[in-house]
């Protein structure tokens, strides 16, 4: 199995979120069904971005893979239990959690 792990920066909004759909859509035109967008440096997710998250998770599921989350900060945590967009991502404490359960693979 081949993954691919994303890592935004700091503020994820608009344009973070577009550049994140972009390196999806990028992976997976290159076969890749295992998407990991690690959130460990992002501090704070507006709305906008979640919604394009949840838009490109709906596009990669329907093409047969998965998008997961790992390491949210806890304000990041809050918002997404808020929102109830934790049923919807599988979330991982971080990479180590998600290698286990999706087996070691290339990056």
């Amino acid at each position: 199995m081949s993954y691919k792990i994303i890592q935004p920066t700091e503020f994820m909004d608009d344009s973070s979120a577009n550049q994140i759909r972009y390196e999806i859509s990028k992976a997976m035109a290159n076969g890749v069904k295992t998407i990991l967008v690690d959130l460990q440096e992002v501090a704070f997710i507006n709305s906008s971005a979640i919604g394009a998250l949840v838009a490109t998770h709906k596009v990669v599921y329907e093409k047969g893979g998965t998008l997961s989350l790992c390491s949210l900060n806890e304000q990041v945590k809050i918002f997404f239990a808020l929102t109830k967009m934790d049923h919807i991502f599988d979330i991982f404490i971080d990479r180590h959690e998600f290698m286990q359960k999706n087996g070691s693979a290339t990056n």
